[in-house]
């Protein structure tokens, strides 16, 4: 994209200039380099390959960072909130840089993709959609805060009272390989505007992205020390950001038993945080539903991604009466899938993010065939010898089981589908809901009363009707039960980084009663 052409589609204030476009176009991808309270300096901590999903070839090497470098990231992070007076400029002003950043992630979006598909084995149809998806998320945050207010409440009294917002200081970001760039903006971007530093720890096996992002982010204009990202293992890094005195909020994306571990630490500091974690969602098929659609919105919400998604819809329920005419056409459909490397533009399914995790995905269907399940489809790694070196596995759907089964009460993670039938009402929301998660949900129906009655019934943060994997950056985002605490995306998002903070100013000029004594 030409810097004109880049001019010519936008009108948001402070846009990239052609410099930083050429400095972009030029800068490396997969240095050798973490970013340490605004400095490139080289990791001590353990050596991280790299490994091309589809290929298993090393396709660059990192040192990570250690508690050392934690310490100085924070120590940077909290004078650069006060040399720069980055929480005491003006929303506006925060929200320029926010502008650029944003424009910056679009000049760069094929980039940004072509290395998540790399780093990941995604689909590169999927990685330019999260890097637009990471654009979008900075430009909604810079716009909310341009018009977020404080609030001025109702007194009980001659007095003024109102309720401010006030940055935390320093915060940590722990984010997840399947989704690294739309991750990292969806909790670097509103920590920023709230006015904190932030110190991000990526995943081991997908840190290239967040890396460039803070290159982007370095020649946007951010001042430096305002943001760090740490690669290297959440035992060692992540604990050291959690644990470390002077930050005083984490929000983490990633499994549930690490958010429970992560929420002892928040508790013991009584710090806040915000947990994203697993999922095991309930996609529902009615049989007055449109079943052409339904059954593609299934296959697109279990096995795109590959599955790696926590509101993936693995758990499938279909009215008795279709049962069998829904599952034909599952079975179908999923065997039609295109499996191939992330970069061939006709792959619908791509490898998994390395083989340990493509083994302990056929390991818990191996399982689930010794119990008794039946595998309809997949069940394996694909027989396509182009394949053979890469961490593939067939798109997999599995009946026979009951709601009760370890199959259908565990997060999978992976192209992994199960199917169970249902009576009725009563009978679909009393399975849906005997999950310890409550992530999202999908409902397919041509009845609106029945949507809002189910949608209502069941235990999810967020449910789709008639449509699955919709998001918007301006639509809260949050789970129930084992599935997280807390919010992100929208203006709570934003809010999530701040403290509240209460003033009262006194209108009578009343002595106070106890005057004099």
């Amino acid at each position: 994209m030409s810097t004109d052409s880049l001019v010519g589609n936008t009108s948001r204030p402070n846009d990239v200039d052609a410099q930083l476009v050429a400095e972009m176009a030029s800068a490396p991808d997969t240095r050798d380099e973490i970013y340490v309270g605004g400095v490139w300096t080289r990791g001590s901590g353990a050596l991280i390959e790299s490994v091309n999903p589809a290929t298993s070839e090393v396709f660059a090497t990192l040192h990570g960072a250690t508690t050392a470098d934690v310490d100085a990231a924070v120590a940077a992070g909290l004078k650069a909130v006060e040399k720069s007076g980055w929480a005491k400029k003006l929303p506006h002003e925060r929200a320029a840089v926010l502008h650029r950043i944003s424009s910056a992630i679009e000049i760069n979006a094929d980039r940004i993709a072509e290395l998540q598909t790399l780093d990941t084995g995604k689909t590169l149809v999927e990685t330019k959609a999260l890097a637009m998806s990471a654009a979008a998320t900075f430009r909604f945050t810079a716009s909310a805060l341009e018009t977020m207010e404080d609030a001025l409440t109702p007194p009980r009294g001659n007095y003024l009272s109102m309720s401010t917002y006030e940055a935390i200081g320093v915060v940590g970001a722990i984010t997840p390989w399947n989704s690294p760039i739309a991750s990292d903006a969806q909790k670097v971007a509103p920590a920023l505007a709230a006015g904190n530093a932030v110190v991000v720890k990526p995943p081991v096996w997908a840190p290239w992205v967040s890396l460039l992002l803070a290159r982007i982010c370095e020649e946007a204009g951010l001042p430096a020390g305002l943001l760090s990202v740490l690669p290297g293992p959440g035992r060692v890094v992540g604990d050291a950001i959690a644990r470390h005195p002077d930050v005083g909020k984490i929000s983490f994306t990633g499994g549930t038993s690490t958010g429970r571990q992560l929420g002892h630490i928040a508790a013991e500091k009584i710090m806040p945080i915000t947990l994203e974690l697993g999922g095991k969602s309930p996609t529902i098929i009615f049989a007055d539903a449109d079943l052409d659609q339904a059954v593609a919105g299934v296959l697109y919400g279990i096995f795109s991604s590959s599955g790696q998604s926590c509101i993936a819809g693995s758990r499938v329920f279909i009215q008795r009466s279709v049962y069998d005419s829904v599952i034909e056409r599952l079975v179908k459909g999923a065997e039609a899938l295109r499996i191939g490397p992330g970069t061939d533009p006709s792959t619908q399914v791509g490898p998994l993010v390395a083989h340990a995790h493509r083994d302990v995905v056929a390991g818990m269907v191996d399982d689930a065939r010794l119990a008794g399940a039946q595998i309809l489809c997949g069940g394996a790694a694909p027989k396509d010898p182009r394949l053979q070196a890469g961490a593939f596995y067939e798109p997999t759907i599995i009946a026979g089981v009951s709601n009760s089964d370890l199959i259908c009460q565990e997060e999978i993670f992976g192209p992994v589908a199960v199917v169970l039938p249902f009576d009725d009402e009563a009978d679909l929301i009393l399975q849906a809901n005997d999950s310890v998660f409550g992530l999202a949900c999908g409902i397919w129906t041509a009845d609106y009363r029945l949507a809002w009655r189910t949608a209502r019934a069941v235990s999810a943060g967020t449910v789709w009707v008639n449509t699955y994997k919709q998001f918007s950056i301006s639509t809260p985002f949050s789970g129930l039960k084992e599935s997280g605490l807390g919010t992100e995306k929208g203006r709570d998002g934003i809010r999530s980084y701040m403290h509240q903070k209460s003033i009262y100013i006194d209108l009578s000029g009343a002595s106070i009663p106890w005057a004099g004594n």
